[in-house]
């Protein structure tokens, strides 16, 4: 049964995911939390760990839950799940592209799903943001310094780099520096 709700529960991301991997982390968390597979702290703590491994978001917390849940069996489902609908997506995409990309209201359609990407996105880093800068003990709702100072100064230098050398950050450089300072601010 568990291999069926892998399988099921994981499809249902890869076809409902639009956007990328950030923009399906409210859906991700959604499918992983009713199905009671990880709690909603732990979903935030695998989230941060899928991006610094190499890999997808998606297909590395498919693999992770598939195998926590079921085993190797139950990783292999949940990530071919996951993946499965974009792989057809795009097999048909390819056979129909040239004349999709002709047609106006597909560009507009394309056009349109920009802004709302683009606020998922946004939604789900303050969303991230909320939960590891404020947390609750015995009902009270207290504020992480280290957290919330360290998270400015990663913002801080990530916007300086853009201002100040005309660069955009590789996204691996940033992950790398994020990670080394997390290192130093909570220790191994």
């Amino acid at each position: 049964m568990i291999y069926l709700q892998l399988f099921l529960g994981f499809l249902k991301v890869g076809l409902f995911a639009f956007g990328g991997a950030y923009a399906a982390i409210p859906f991700i968390r959604e499918v992983v939390l009713s199905y009671g597979w990880l709690s909603d702290e732990m979903v935030t703590y695998i989230i941060a760990v899928s991006e610094s491994t190499p890999g997808p978001i998606m297909v590395n917390m498919a693999t992770y839950v598939g195998a926590t849940e079921g085993g190797i069996l139950g990783a292999a489902l949940a990530t071919f799940a996951v993946v499965l609908p974009a792989f057809i997506i795009i097999l048909l995409i390819m056979v129909i592209f040239r004349s999709l990309l002709k047609n106006q209201y597909f560009s507009a359609v394309l056009a349109g799903l920009q802004p709302c990407i683009i606020g998922i996105i946004g939604a789900t880093g303050a969303y991230m943001i909320y939960k590891n800068v404020l947390f609750e003990t015995a009902g009270v709702i207290s504020l992480d310094i280290k957290t919330l100072v360290l998270t400015l100064l990663l913002v801080a230098a990530y916007t300086a780099v853009i201002k100040f050398f005309k660069k955009r950050v590789s996204p691996i450089i940033f992950i790398i520096v994020s990670a080394v300072a997390g290192v130093f601010v909570y220790g191994i």
